[in-house]
């Protein structure tokens, strides 16, 4: 067995729970820390995709009321069945555009220069949007219709950049789009079940020959981290966006970008996918 290995493994586990949710982008996280930890193979890319899962276990865990209320409704529940479709059609324009062109995205956007520059924008529209004027028409959740699940859904086909930040692309989104801040938020939760399961088991099968059974480990001890960091992150998230705006989070998009252009640039750092 490999300790440093696992070491690593439970690093960019921690990371990928502590970011997937906030809208900071948790891809952009897990290639910079892979950088810096020299993990940064074909292997170590599906790794980072497939520790997601461990992540929305943790949105199970949380809602797992409302998802045994859904699941047990999808053949008599309208209200149930109109929560299903939702997911549905916002998930449908990622997975889309995903199996089109994720294999240019991940050879040409998978690296530093790329992320830092999506986490420098993906601030920049943060603070524009958390300082217009805009009424919420949709309070709830459950209360949206397809169309504004459809409108959410092309938003996170956004963040097939990495760097951008699936939550964050959602969330903002949903608020430009009419959602009150909690329900553009709880609804990035639940459509991160459908949309980090499919990018999870899509990308390991299809690159199953990298690995072996002496990676389970590896994966089991990023998948726990993942799992245990999300679940205290999303707990505190839900009792942040009560009485705060996502402001702090753009200006640390922006330094976070800046510093990794400045090293980069500036020599400090070797980004050697830069």
């Amino acid at each position: 067995m490999d300790l440093a290995l696992l070491a690593k493994a439970l690093v960019l586990g921690v990371v990928e729970g502590l970011t997937e949710f906030l809208p900071v982008s948790s891809t952009g996280h897990l290639i910079l820390a892979g950088e810096l930890l020299d993990f940064n193979d074909e292997k170590a890319k599906v790794f980072e995709i497939v520790i997601q899962t461990g992540a929305m276990l943790a949105i199970v865990w949380e809602y797992r009321v409302k998802f045994r209320r859904v699941l047990g409704g999808l053949l008599s529940d309208s209200a149930a069945q109109r929560f299903a479709l939702n997911l549905l059609v916002a998930f449908l324009p990622a997975a889309v555009l995903g199996l089109a062109f994720g294999k240019l995205i991940k050879t040409y956007l998978f690296h530093a220069i790329p992320v830092a520059l999506a986490f420098i924008v993906g601030g920049v529209i943060i603070l524009w949007v958390e300082r217009r004027e805009r009424p919420a028409t949709v309070q709830d959740a459950d209360d949206m219709t397809w169309k504004d699940a459809l409108k959410v859904g092309i938003a996170q086909a956004f963040a097939l950049i990495p760097g951008t930040s699936r939550s964050g692309a959602t969330i903002i989104g949903g608020m430009i789009f009419g959602l009150s801040r909690r329900a553009a938020t709880e609804f990035s939760f639940f459509l991160a079940v459908p949309t980090l399961v499919a990018a999870g088991a899509y990308d390991f099968w299809k690159n199953r020959a990298l690995f072996n059974a002496g990676d389970s480990a590896m994966f089991a001890v990023g998948s726990i981290a993942a799992f245990v960091s999300a679940f205290l992150c999303v707990r505190w998230l839900l009792r942040y966006v009560a009485t705060h705006d996502f402001t702090p989070f753009a200006w640390y998009r922006i330094a976070f970008g800046a510093a990794v252009l400045a090293t980069a640039y500036g020599g400090q750092v070797s980004w050697s996918s830069a």
